[in-house]
């Protein structure tokens, strides 16, 4: 799910926007009535505006009333997605049925997934805005991308250490040895060493870098462990039967971290902040729906996707009551909201493990200044 955007190359791409179609009900023209009647009269008792030279005079003691805010012109917002439609972008898709970015003069352009990461469509200004994660995020700013994060879509980590329960593994240190089936991203072996070491174990496994096959050979018992995205895989496992064991991340040592965050072009955000704010309110709204009403936000991602979840009916649902449950959208009145803490902890850790590298491509020399990474200033 989430992780599997950086399987492919990172080259840029010629994507076209997809607009996820939203129909805007128009009432009634003003003053206009039904046929053969004259509009109607002020009520009994009141006094009616007088008029000179053309202009409404409100009757004496009564206030003027105030002019109506003009609305905005529309602005297009371009998101890149960073793989198959799903129930981390569930947000988006409530939004846009409920016709909340109509409301706030936003004209919402999905960019589908192909083979350039949206960290790329968004620093090359491609896109305005993508889904990443925070390791994403992390590494594309520290080469130099120029974008931030401002929303943090899961405010947990959504990810354990996966093993079937039939299996010899009971505990982390147990996995020393085993084979690890990975998707070949740079985080993935200093975190599992991190969690065995923290567990008693030296850290010592076999990889085998197998991308989206890895949880096949994991529950046909060619590989003994993988990472499991808990929202969408091991739920998808669980209603097929397959019993697996599970660790979290967080048990183990390794600090928490945003699983997905929503980043933005620097530039764009610092010409256009009035309609990050306008996209951010009604994104936020979104998922606040997804978070509140999981069954009902369900339905609306389903049916904006048609055919999308076909093989698999059930899993949209069970992952968004599972998110939601967990609340993995974030706390009631939070949804979205980041802090420096998370952000130091979690992309401090990738500093510290020589990770991170600058714009030439040599490891970072200084530990950056994370709270530079994110921000809550377009957020409602």
């Amino acid at each position: 799910m989430n992780h599997r955007k950086l399987f492919a190359a990172l080259a840029i791409a010629s994507v076209a926007g997809v607009l996820i179609g939203a129909c805007v009900g128009s009432g009634p023209s003003p003053g206009s009535g039904s046929p053969g009647t004259s509009p109607a009269g002020p009520p009994i008792g009141s006094e009616a505006p007088t008029t000179v030279a053309g202009t409404s005079v409100a009757p004496p003691g009564t206030a003027s009333p105030a002019p109506a805010t003009p609305k905005p012109a529309t602005a297009t917002v371009r998101l890149a997605l960073d793989w198959t439609p799903n129930t981390n972008h569930t947000g988006f898709y409530v939004a846009q049925v409920d016709g909340t970015y109509a409301d706030q003069a936003i004209d919402l352009q999905v960019i589908p997934y192909a083979t350039t990461s949206p960290e790329i469509l968004v620093s090359s200004g491609a896109a305005e805005c993508g889904i990443s994660t925070q390791e994403g995020a992390t590494f594309a700013i520290a080469a130099g991308a120029k974008e931030r994060s401002v929303m943090a879509i899961l405010a947990h980590t959504a990810t354990e250490i996966a093993t079937r329960d039939d299996g010899s593994v009971s505990r982390p240190k147990d996995l020393d040895g085993k084979l690890y089936a990975g998707f070949g991203l740079p985080q993935e072996v200093p975190e599992l060493q991190a969690v065995i070491r923290h567990d008693g174990g030296t850290g010592k496994f076999k990889v085998a870098t197998l991308d989206t096959a890895a949880y096949e050979a994991l529950y046909d018992g060619k590989a003994d462990f993988t990472i499991t995205f808990t929202a969408w895989e091991a739920l998808e496992a669980k209603e097929r039967g397959i019993k697996l064991k599970t660790f979290a991340f967080t048990d183990y040592g390794l600090p928490d971290s945003y699983a997905i965050v929503l980043v933005c072009n620097d530039d764009w955000l610092t010409a256009h902040p009035d309609v990050a704010r306008r996209f951010l309110a009604a994104t936020v709204a979104g998922f606040e729906q997804a978070a509140t009403d999981p069954d009902g936000a369900a339905a609306k991602l389903i049916a904006a996707n048609p055919g999308v979840f076909d093989p698999n009916p059930a899993l949209p649902l069970d992952s968004a009551r599972y998110l939601a449950e967990h609340q993995l959208y974030g706390a009631p009145g939070s949804v979205g909201r980041q802090t420096p803490e998370t952000w130091a902890s979690y992309s401090g850790f990738l500093f510290d493990t020589g990770l991170l590298a600058g714009p030439d491509g040599k490891p970072l020399p200084t530990r950056p200044d994370f709270g530079t990474y994110f921000t809550n200033d377009f957020l409602p």
